[in-house]
C-alpha cells in the first residue's frame, strides 16, 4: 500500500533462500515512515535471514493507530518499478490515486492491487472519516518475464467464507480474479479457536499474526511476527483466537535488487530509475516514465541519494 518513504534508504539485496527450520519465526523491526510525524510500521520482509516468500518481497504491518495522535497516512506521489503493491486494511480508509488515472478507496476487506511494471507513480492519503488506521503494506516482485509490463490497477472485494474454526477472505489465488504473474496466495484468516488448512506443498508460506498470539504448527507467534513455512509443508494448523494473513507462493527462483521503491536486477538499471524519477520530480524530463498523478496537489517525494558503492544482488 504505502511506499517506503524513509528519508534514507538502504540497499536490499534479495534472492530465494533454502528452507531452514520447519517453522521459522521472523521478528519485525520498527521503521518510521515519513517525516516529523512519521507513521511507525513493523517490517518483517525483507530481512537478513529471509528476503522472499514466493514472490512476496516486502511486508509492513501498521496500526492500530489513532489518527488524531499520529496524523494518519499522507504519502505524496512516489514511483515504483518491477513490482505489484497489495493494499489490505483492517480498519480505516485510504484514498489511492495513480498515474494511469486510477482513483479508488482502500477499505477493510477490499483488495487494491497496483501493478507497477515498467513504472508508475501513486499517492495514498487516509480519509477524514478515518479514526483508526490499521493494515498491511505488501509488495510482490514481478518475474523477469513480466517486469516491464504496462502499469495497471485492480480492485476486488472477496466474500468471507466460513471454515471450521473461523472465517477466510482470499484476496489473491484461489477464486480471486486478480491477475498475478507467479503462483501466489494471499488471505486473511479470522480464528475463533483452531483452524486447519491444506497447503500447496510446492509453495513456501508465511503467516503474519495481526491479533494473537497464534500457534502456527505448534510454534507460538506474537502479533506482528511472521511464521515461515518452507516448501513441502502440506498443512497449516492455527490455534487462536486471533487474526492472521496467510501469504504463499512458488519460489521465485530469481535474484532481485530492491532499492527504495524500485525492484530491478542491476545497479545500472536502478540508478537509471532513480535518475528518471528525479528528472520528472524536477520537471526536466523530455520523456515520461512514471507520469503524473491526477487530482493530487502538493509536493512529491524526491528519491534519496544512491549509495556510492555498487548495488548488487546477493549471490
Amino acid at each position: 500500500m504505502v511506499s517506503n518513504v524513509e528519508s534514507t534508504s538502504q540497499l536490499m539485496q534479495c534472492q530465494t533462500e533454502a528452507p531452514k527450520a520447519q517453522v521459522e519465526i521472523l521478528a519485525p523491526r520498527d521503521v518510521p515512515l515519513g517525516g516529523l510525524r512519521a507513521m511507525p510500521v513493523r517490517r518483517t520482509l525483507p530481512q537478513r535471514q529471509r528476503s522472499l516468500i514466493g514472490a512476496w518481497c516486502f511486508c509492513d504491518h501498521y496500526g492500530p493507530e489513532d489518527v488524531a495522535v499520529s496524523g494518519g497516512m499522507h504519502v505524496a506521489p512516489h514511483p515504483h518499478t518491477g513490482l505489484q503493491t497489495v493494499s489490505w486494511l483492517f480498519s480505516g480508509e485510504v484514498e489511492h490515486r495513480d498515474s494511469v488515472g486510477s482513483h479508488a478507496m482502500v477499505r477493510p476487506g477490499e483488495l487494491n492491487l497496483m501493478t507497477a511494471g515498467r513504472g508508475i507513480a501513486h499517492s495514498e492519503v487516509s480519509t477524514p472519516s478515518t479514526t483508526v488506521l490499521h493494515g498491511l503494506q505488501l509488495w510482490v516482485a514481478l518475474p523477469e518475464s513480466a517486469r516491464f509490463t504496462e502499469p495497471t490497477f485492480e480492485h476486488y472485494v472477496p466474500q468471507p467464507v466460513s471454515i471450521p474454526g473461523g472465517t477466510m477472505l482470499t484476496f489473491l489465488g484461489g477464486d480471486s480474479p486478480v491477475r498475478t504473474f507467479t503462483p501466489l496466495l494471499g488471505a486473511e484468516i479470522r480464528i475463533d479457536d483452531a483452524v486447519e488448512l491444506p497447503l500447496d506443498p510446492s509453495f513456501e508460506h508465511g503467516v503474519l499474526v495481526d491479533a494473537g498470539p497464534v500457534s502456527v504448527n505448534g510454534t507460538d507467534a506474537a502479533p506482528s511476527e511472521l511464521a515461515y513455512l518452507p516448501v513441502g509443508t502440506e498443512a497449516v494448523h492455527l490455534r487462536g483466537p486471533g487474526r492472521v494473513a496467510l501469504l504463499g507462493g512458488a519460489p521465485l527462483g530469481e535474484q532481485i535488487l530492491m532499492w527504495w521503491n524500485f525492484v530491478g536486477r542491476t545497479d545500472a538499471e536502478v540508478r537509471e530509475y532513480r535518475a528518471q524519477w528525479q528528472s520528472e520530480f524536477e520537471r526536466t524530463a523530455t520523456a515520461t516514465q512514471f507520469g503524473v498523478v491526477p487530482g493530487y496537489t502538493g509536493a512529491w517525494i524526491p528519491a534519496p541519494e544512491v549509495p556510492t558503492t555498487a548495488l548488487r544482488p546477493r549471490g
